[in-house]
């Protein structure tokens, strides 16, 4: 149980079988506490609200309180999240849904316990429903078409913050992903809303990026740093660099490097963040009171999705900079991972000092891994393709199910054991699957990418800035992505210029075979093969001429 939990004078019960059937025998609704290590409402709810004594009396004797660690257990979140955390969710003891809500003060808690209470007496379980994402339904097949990109073109324009840079009208998050797919397609966008993420999101004092701004004008900001979010937008600083050239988007990149590698290194991998804080005052401080206060806690946990992508930012940075620090923390991550959290092919979530585990086989975890395997091959020509073909067949044969992917394993209690399709996990597992194909030769993998995609694209003019990178994934798709095939040694000077091609969404093969000529580089399109390169000059030359 969680320190937060403990401190509080609910009697809070792990996810377990034993909640379950506790709730079943004594006839009584679980109340779900999704919480997170980080999250500073989660832990003022603990204090203000769950330790206030008649409420957590009323909560241990009408209920059987469960509470649950968002990181730890992202398919419990993922089916019961209310829209953010922390989320209460009043539950039958099968684990359907009865309401819930977000952050609830005393007066709140004791109005939903009561309206929970009058439910439960007037009906029962009956009263409990499924939602909708995991119901089974199919998803919104339709054709993969050049419109997609298009229509989610558009939706990059129309929400667009021309006075503020950033996406939306509401609170700003950083959203690295879809930022990428915008460095592409509307530059100025991508470049002027990082602009925004570094002024009002990057500590100037430690490094690293908090992780959203609650007001349309970069305001507000919520202090918590989570890895993925630092390893997503060094991903993308690193990314800018390599269109522009310019420090402004270099030296984000190399403060989030030293952050990573300086604050979440636990010794073997990154843990998984850092809290705001109370009330987020260290953060707002001056940097001599920094000093001399308590560091806020960081969750040492080392977990694979969010490790995975560290990794392929890192080596991302290192290919357009050369820089070793990223490459040697990238190096020891990965090492972490292939010989901790992948065995046979199947990834594990996590693996704590306290004993714990988290579940194995989740969509994400295999995606990131797959991605992070690919860029070490390309970058550094690591001898990690053998690996990445495991993790991926292991997905394939295990979470496809009618030509798209399920979060993971169908089983578990509560709503565990019905079928959650996550579009995002689906778009990124395709991603990393094209990656894959290109780099092994092996068109299976184009093909399910393909599938996966399609199985969405039926609803494709409904998608969110949020999801811009389904559009680039479906670009990738359609058209045939820039491939730089180098029969050379990698770190050769021909390699690095092959990486620093001004294309993100390319793919390099070091050491590649099949060619004529060595110590060349051969710009690569469908069935389209240019003449060899034999300098970084001609390379330039031949991957605009591939470009036009």
């Amino acid at each position: 149980m969680d320190e937060s939990a403990a401190q509080t004078r609910v009697e809070w019960h792990e996810w377990g079988p034993d909640a379950f059937e506790l709730a079943a025998q004594e006839g009584k609704p679980i109340l779900l506490s999704l919480s997170a290590t980080w999250c500073s409402h989660c832990h003022e709810m603990d204090r203000e609200t769950y330790d206030e004594p008649r409420i957590a009396a009323n909560v241990n004797d009408g209920f059987v309180p469960v509470r649950v660690d968002v990181d730890r257990n992202p398919r419990v979140r993922d089916r019961y999240n209310m829209g953010g955390f922390p989320s209460n969710v009043f539950l039958t003891p099968d684990g359907e849904v009865l309401t819930g809500s977000g952050y609830l003060g005393e007066d709140g808690m004791r109005q939903v316990i009561d309206s929970v209470r009058q439910m439960w007496d007037q009906k029962g379980a009956a009263a409990g429903r499924v939602p909708r994402s995991v119901q089974g339904n199919d998803t919104p097949a339709g054709e993969l078409t050049e419109d997609i990109e298009i229509q989610l073109l558009g939706q990059l324009r129309e929400s667009y913050d021309e006075r503020n840079g950033g996406w939306g009208s509401a609170e700003k998050f950083p959203m690295p992903r879809t930022i990428e797919f915008a460095l592409k397609r509307e530059q100025e966008q991508a470049l002027r809303s990082l602009n925004a993420v570094s002024a009002n999101l990057l500590d100037d004092y430690a490094g690293g990026f908090f992780r959203f701004a609650a007001n349309p004008d970069w305001s507000g900001t919520h202090h918590e740093k989570l890895l993925d979010t630092n390893a997503s937008l060094l991903r993308a600083f690193a990314n800018a660099y390599l269109y522009t050239g310019k420090d402004e988007y270099r030296q984000p990149a190399q403060a989030t490097v030293d952050y990573l590698t300086g604050t979440l290194w636990n010794g073997d991998a990154f843990g998984g963040g850092q809290a705001a804080g109370a009330g987020a005052s260290y953060y707002t401080a001056e940097p001599s009171d920094r000093e001399s206060a308590a560091t806020p806690k960081i969750d040492e946990t080392a977990f694979a999705d969010w490790n995975a992508l560290a990794v392929d930012a890192l080596l991302t940075y290192h290919a357009y900079t050369d820089d070793e620090t990223a490459r040697r923390y990238a190096e020891r991550t990965l090492d972490y991972l292939t010989a901790e959290l992948v065995d046979d092919g199947v990834v594990t979530h996590f693996r704590a000092d306290d004993g714990t585990e988290g579940e194995a086989g989740l969509l994400v975890d295999h995606a990131r891994v797959v991605s992070a395997l690919t860029r070490a091959r390309q970058v550094l020509g690591a001898d990690t393709l053998d690996t990445a073909q495991n993790v991926a067949d292991h997905a394939i044969d295990t979470l496809l199910v009618d030509d798209s992917f399920v979060d993971g394993p169908r089983e578990g209690l509560g709503l565990l054991d019905r079928p959650l399709r996550p579009l995002d996990g689906n778009v990124e597992f395709a991603d990393a699957l094209l990656d894959l194909a290109l780099l092994t030769g092996e068109d299976r993998y184009r093909d399910v990418a393909a599938d996966a995609l399609a199985a969405f694209a039926g609803a494709a003019d409904r998608f969110g800035v949020r999801i811009a990178a389904y559009g680039a994934a479906v670009s990738r798709l359609l058209y045939a992505p820039l491939v730089i095939a180098v029969t050379d040694e990698p770190g050769s000077d021909l390699h690095r210029a092959a990486l620093r091609m001004a294309d993100h969404e390319k793919v390099v093969v070091p050491n590649a075979t099949g060619y004529e000529e060595s110590s060349a580089a051969y710009v690569v399109r469908g069935d389209s093969v240019a003449d060899p390169a034999y300098d970084p000059e001609t390379l330039s030359r031949r991957v605009s001429d591939a470009m036009e």
